[in-house]
């Protein structure tokens, strides 16, 4: 398995993370791992446009984005929300540095349909020979999603997406998915590993409900390409790193679990 640590974290989490959570990313670069951030803003980007006054609606629960409602996404997630993540980053003593997908064209994107939800976007193309020079000096990206085209024209793009597509381009084999929880409990216990086929069992006994139901089935989604596990961790209240192991439900394709 190679280094590299997608980390993805969603917009509705951002507010809750931990100090504790950043020394752990701090913790993952002692132990020889290459994170990247990927991260949302749903909540704070809703919250501005409201302030604003700008009307915002939900298309198959993608946020239809005008021009108007573009310019705001862009100044959240490029700018508070990423700043904030980045600052309080470096406040560990990390190398950390702030993108958006037009960094560097780091996100070539186009829209996925415009007539219905305007400038939201599909990936098109990573420039991942920026993000592993970036990875290879020491830093740790923490990526705003946010693409662009050949006419420098802007696009909102899903994070889960953009997590996914960024996965695969730099050859990433474990993504944590920062939750509000520590992972999957049973019993009161938490279930260090799992698979696909179990989660659905669970779902249908009742272990897994409520809040917990689409962290898992976002969890599982991302299990694609290259990646071989997807570590659902904590990142409210605790380190996600102790003894050299990263805390947490790990979930793997059924064959990685049976070898």
């Amino acid at each position: 398995m190679n280094d590299i640590v997608l980390i993805k974290c969603g917009g509705s989490t951002l507010e809750q993370l931990s100090d504790k959570f950043f020394e752990s990313i701090a913790d993952l670069i002692k132990l020889g791992k290459k994170p990247v951030i990927v991260h949302g803003g749903g909540p704070a980007i809703g919250e501005m446009l409201a302030s604003l006054n700008i009307e915002s609606v939900f298309v198959d629960g993608l946020r239809k984005t005008t021009a108007e409602v573009m310019e705001v996404v862009e100044m959240v997630l490029a700018g508070k929300v990423n700043t904030s993540i980045v600052g309080r980053l470096q406040k560990t003593g990390v190398k950390t540095i702030g993108l958006a997908g037009v960094d560097g064209q780091l996100l070539k994107a186009k829209p996925i349909n415009f007539e219905q939800l305007g400038y939201v976007g599909e990936i098109e193309q990573v420039n991942a020979q920026f993000l592993l020079e970036l990875i290879s000096i020491g830093f740790v990206p923490v990526i705003a999603p946010i693409g662009v085209d050949d006419a420098d024209q802007r696009y909102n793009i899903n994070a889960d997406t953009a997590a996914g597509a960024i996965a695969k381009a730099i050859g990433a084999e474990q993504l944590l998915f920062v939750t509000d929880v520590p992972g999957i409990l049973k019993d009161g216990k938490l279930i260090e590993k799992t698979t696909p086929e179990e989660i659905e069992e669970m779902i249908e006994d009742g272990t897994i409900y409520g809040g917990m139901l689409p962290k898992v089935k976002a969890a599982i989604d991302s299990l694609t390409g290259n990646i071989k596990e997807v570590i659902i961790v904590n990142g409210k209240d605790a380190r996600i790193v102790h003894d050299g192991q990263i805390i947490g439900t790990k979930i793997v394709k059924e064959n990685i679990l049976s070898i």
